[in-house]
C-alpha cells in the first residue's frame, strides 16, 4: 500500500484488488489549499477509483463534485453527505452512503465508518451529518483515518478487529488533536506507524515538526511528516 500526501488532508492510497489497484482518494481539497500546490497534483489530474469523505467541512469536500464526475469514482460518505454530492450533480449510481459502525465490502477488501468528535457543516451551510473516520482492511493490511478528530476512547476498539499497517491521523491541534494527542491515539491504535495529517496549512494549525517526531521517537513509534507530494510505501 502506497500513501501520496497532497497537503492538509487531502491524501491518496493505492490498494491492490483482482482487477488491478485501486486509487483511494480522501478529502480532497486542492483549489484552495495553500500547499497542494507543491504537490504537483490538482483537482485536474488527480486519480482516484473511490472518495472518501470523513465530514462536510470545505477543507475535505472542496473538490468532491468535480473530482468525482471527471474520474466517475465511487464516493465511500456518510448519508448526509451522500445527498448533498447527489444535489450537486454526482450521479446516484457513484454514491456509496453509509453510517458509523457500518462496513462496505468491495473488490479491494472492506471499508468501515467509525466515529469522530468535531463538527461537520457543507460549505452551503447544510447539515453534513456526523462526522467520521474509516477503517480499511485489504489483503495487504489494514489503515485507519481518523478525519478531524478529538481524542477518543473509541479508538482502542479499532485493533481488536486486527492489526493496523499504518494510521493517519490529525496532528495540527487548535481545531483537532494535537501531537500528543496523536501519540496517545496511537497507543490506543497498536499502531507504530503514523502519517500526520491536517496541519501547517494555517497558522493555528502549525506544529513544531521535529519536536513533534522526536515525541513518537521517544515511546518507539514512527511519526511521517510527508511534503506535499511525497509518498511512502508501507507494503
Amino acid at each position: 500500500m502506497k500513501l501520496t500526501h497532497y497537503g492538509h488532508s487531502c491524501f491518496s492510497v493505492s490498494v491492490s484488488s483482482a482487477s488491478g489497484v485501486k486509487e483511494l482518494l480522501f478529502d480532497p481539497f486542492f483549489s484552495s489549499n495553500p500547499l497542494a500546490s507543491q504537490s504537483g497534483v490538482s483537482a485536474e489530474s488527480v486519480k482516484a477509483d473511490y472518495v472518501l469523505l470523513s465530514h462536510g467541512h470545505f477543507d475535505h469536500v472542496e473538490d468532491a463534485v468535480s473530482v468525482i464526475r471527471r474520474t466517475g469514482a465511487k464516493a465511500i460518505v456518510g448519508f448526509e453527505i451522500g445527498e448533498w454530492l447527489k444535489a450537486n450533480g454526482v450521479d446516484a449510481g457513484q454514491v456509496l452512503a453509509m453510517n458509523h459502525g457500518g462496513t462496505l465490502r468491495l473488490e479491494f477488501g472492506t471499508v468501515q465508518m467509525v466515529n469522530a468528535i468535531h463538527s461537520s457543516t457543507l460549505p452551503d451551510g447544510s447539515s453534513g451529518g456526523n462526522p467520521a473516520g474509516f477503517v480499511v482492511r485489504t489483503n495487504a493490511g489494514a489503515f485507519y483515518y481518523s478525519g478531524d478528530t478529538a481524542l477518543t476512547m473509541d479508538m482502542q476498539l479499532i485493533p481488536r478487529r486486527g492489526s493496523l499497517r499504518f494510521a493517519v491521523l490529525c496532528v495540527g491541534d487548535t481545531f483537532t488533536m494535537g501531537p500528543e494527542d496523536a501519540l496517545e491515539a496511537a497507543r490506543m491504535l497498536e499502531c507504530d506507524e503514523v502519517v500526520g495529517v491536517h496541519y501547517d496549512t494555517w497558522p493555528p494549525i502549525a506544529i513544531e515538526k521535529d519536536e513533534a517526531q522526536a515525541m513518537f521517537n521517544g515511546k518507539g513509534k514512527k511519526l511521517h511528516l510527508l511534503q506535499p507530494g511525497q509518498s511512502f510505501d508501507f507494503s
